[in-house]
């Protein structure tokens, strides 16, 4: 089939009665003169444009979480602002569209994982499934407007460049059977912290409707101060002392940069760490620059900056035994009670509230509880709290707690970082999942999936996410904060993890 853009002509594929388009530009390359600097518009071109495979993605070190996801070898380019369309007709239909943003830690990351096929969605849920790359790492989230005031959107360009990708769905989507007034977008990890921030960005005003942030929130943005160190560790990394080298830097070097940075960090999280004294040893992120990022994202959408926008957010219940399973270490009780004391100085108090519902945990248990709060569940509360506080009338939000845990690698890994995905999808025998499921999958897991897929695409067709098997969901109110456990059996739960997410009241 051929269809015509803004840009011109491509003929995509139809699989499984689905029809695919992938590899389109939404921006000029952002390459020459490009380099660091905001998105520009798509360029046209002549004929029909081959649009059966997917395009090159952002340069990155390829790490084992990508390889989990059953992502193939990577083709990587400096040219890499393509999306890709799934749609089940090409017609005037004006069905929703929902955006995929995918996470990574803003370092890693493809729209071609396995995982992320649109395929289910668009065929249970009667919507146009769009999934976007953007740049990644130094390239997309190097803070050089110190350096030179025409670089000032370069901390910022990975998510400015996901504002372009939606500026080209609602240009566009409409010849692919997309309502361009009904977007959805959505993502998980760095890509739900990617929602957040897009919710606070000029640049995306208007072209989001409703947004799903999976495992991630609004609190991964850096100041300019705390980017300028990033920046300076990196040029200190390229024997560098001013803008030339990383201008003139090659994309290989630019990298290596990137893991270098990357350990510095791991081994001084706290370098990069706001008031509770917790960073994800992330440092490449959003900078909120005053200009392209006015302000932080949280402070933007308390100010009303997603007022008209339908909010469904939650996390995992075991977010942080992923990364403990990656990087395997050790402490003992006192290293434990060191650290809470770090965070807030009450190190007793906080072991007991953690400990108190968990009876049996280790310290390595408690600390990953602790980690799953400071860096997903309670910016993600925050998030909801900041929303419902400024919240046009009619518009709401919701919260999940995604709580299966997959016996996969022994069990140890419980309801971790990233394993609600294939569930969203309805994709749980693509791309190795079956490896992160934990062995064979039953017609139980294919209904938690179906449940959820359905809740997602509902959502996106009415900002209210609803499925059969769920009992009604309540909208988010933060004097309740009531949470719908998705599990085999799902249920309500008020308030689940009070006590520990009240320890957080003045630290996050």
């Amino acid at each position: 089939m051929i269809v015509t853009t803004a840009q011109g002509e491509v003929e995509g594929f139809e699989r499984d009665g689905i029809w695919n388009f992938r590899g389109l530009p939404y921006a000029a390359p952002p390459v020459g003169e490009r380099r660091f600097r905001a998105p520009q518009p798509p360029e046209p071109w002549a004929g029909v444009r081959d649009a059966r495979h997917f395009g090159p993605v952002s340069w990155q070190n390829k790490g084992g979480l990508m390889a989990m996801l059953g992502d193939a070898e990577l083709d990587m380019s400096e040219d890499c602002l393509v999306l890709n369309v799934q749609t089940p007709a090409c017609d005037d239909a004006r069905r929703p569209v929902m955006v995929w943003v995918h996470g990574g830690g803003f370092v890693t990351g493809s729209s071609a994982v396995p995982w992320y096929d649109g395929t289910h969605l668009a065929t249970h849920g009667d919507v146009v499934v769009v999934s976007v790359n953007y740049r990644l790492g130094a390239l997309g989230f190097l803070w050089l407007g110190a350096l030179g005031e025409e670089f000032r959107s370069s901390g910022t360009n990975g998510i400015l460049d996901q504002a372009a990708a939606l500026a080209w769905v609602h240009d566009n989507v409409a010849a692919f059977g997309g309502d361009p007034d009904n977007v959805t977008v959505f993502g998980e990890s760095a890509g739900a912290m990617s929602v957040s921030t897009l919710l606070a960005l000029p640049a995306a005003r208007g072209l989001v409707h409703k947004a799903i942030a999976q495992s991630g929130a609004a609190h991964n943005t850096f100041t300019t101060h705390v980017a300028d160190e990033v920046t300076g560790t990196v040029l200190a990394e390229l024997g560098a002392t001013d803008l030339t080298a990383v201008l003139e830097a090659t994309p290989q070097e630019l990298v290596a940069v990137e893991a270098a940075v990357t350990r510095r960090v791991f081994r001084d999280p706290a370098r990069l760490a706001g008031r509770s004294g917790i960073a994800l040893a992330m440092p490449f992120q959003p900078v909120v620059d005053g200009q392209w990022l006015p302000t932080d994202p949280l402070t933007a959408i308390r100010q009303g900056a997603a007022a008209d926008v339908a909010l469904l957010a939650g996390t995992n219940l075991d977010e942080w035994n992923l990364f403990r399973v990656m990087s395997p270490g050790g402490i003992d009780h006192p290293k434990l009670l060191e650290r809470l004391d770090r965070i807030a100085g009450n190190g007793h108090e906080f072991h007991d509230t953690y400990a108190a519902s968990r009876p049996e945990a280790t310290p390595d248990d408690l600390w990953s509880a602790v980690l799953t709060d400071a860096g997903f569940r309670v910016p993600t509360v925050r998030l909801l709290e900041a929303h419902h506080g400024a919240a046009a009338p009619g518009v709401a939000a919701y919260e999940y707690l995604f709580t299966w845990p997959t016996a996969a690698f022994g069990g140890v890994m419980g309801s971790c970082h990233a394993l609600e995905i294939p569930f969203v999808f309805d994709n749980l025998h693509r791309g190795g999942a079956e490896l992160f499921l934990g062995g064979s999958v039953g017609p139980e897991l294919h209904t938690l999936a179906a449940r959820m897929r359905d809740a997602w695409t509902a959502f996106a067709h009415t900002g209210v996410p609803a499925a059969e098997g769920l009992p009604a969901w309540p909208a988010f109110d933060p004097r309740r904060r009531e949470v719908l456990r998705l599990d085999l059996q799902p249920e309500v739960l008020a308030d689940p993890g009070r006590a520990e997410l009240d320890r957080w009241a003045d630290l996050l």
